[in-house]
Parts: C-alpha cells; sequence; structure tokens
C-alpha cells in the first residue's frame, strides 16, 4: 500500500491524468466478498475501498476523478443499487461540488461531453 500510495502521488503530477473510481468490487482486487455468505453491502465495500479512493481524491482532486461502472459486468461482485451507495458513501463528507465533479462532472470534461468537437 505504502509503494502504491507513492506512485498515485508520482502520478498525479500529469496533469493529462484522470482516475476512474472502480473497478475495486473485482474478484482480481482480492477483497473476497465473493466468498462471504451474503453479497457486500454498500457500507462494507465502502469501508474497504477507503484508503484506494480517499488516497486517488487526494491526490488528484475531485476534478480528477470520477466514479464509473462496468455494469452489468459488475454484477456479478453486486447489485448496481449497492454499487451507486457505496459511492455515495464514499463521497460523504465531499462538498456539493466535489460530489458533481465526482458523480459527473470529470466524465463530462474528460469525455467532452455536451460540447461540439470542431475537426
Amino acid at each position: 500500500m505504502r509503494l502504491w500510495r507513492a506512485d498515485i502521488k508520482a502520478l498525479s503530477t500529469c496533469p493529462n491524468v484522470h482516475v476512474k473510481l472502480d473497478g475495486l468490487e473485482m474478484i482480481v482486487n482480492a477483497f473476497d466478498f465473493h466468498l462471504t455468505p451474503l453479497p457486500p453491502s454498500s457500507g462494507g465495500m465502502a469501508t474497504a475501498w477507503r484508503p484506494y479512493v480517499d488516497t486517488c481524491i487526494e491526490n488528484f482532486g475531485a476534478n480528477r476523478c470520477m466514479f464509473e461502472s462496468t455494469f452489468p459486468i459488475d454484477k456479478g461482485a453486486c447489485s448496481y443499487p449497492v454499487l451507486f451507495n457505496a459511492f455515495k458513501r464514499l463521497a460523504h463528507g465531499a462538498s456539493a461540488s466535489e460530489k458533481a465533479d465526482l458523480f459527473a462532472g470529470t466524465a463530462s470534461q474528460f469525455y467532452r461531453l455536451g460540447t461540439t468537437i470542431s475537426h
């Protein structure tokens, strides 16, 4: 974790790099939610993911981080409402403008949604 945090900090110095906050529910990430008798709760997922998500937001800022999902592929790990509620729990304490960035603004800006690209 210490090395990963150092790498994230170094990567955040590149102004063109943005972070998608997703994929932590995948089996390859070793949270082992798939081994529990019941599906994970949004609270359990948020607690497990918080060190990773917080590190990214602290280093990149909300304006370069975005919550995203690969649903329906993610359905193997949890339901969409559970995933979305985990994101909301992770954003708790963020300002209104930071939440706007995390849930839509960063993606809209990064992918140039709603803008016309001239050639």
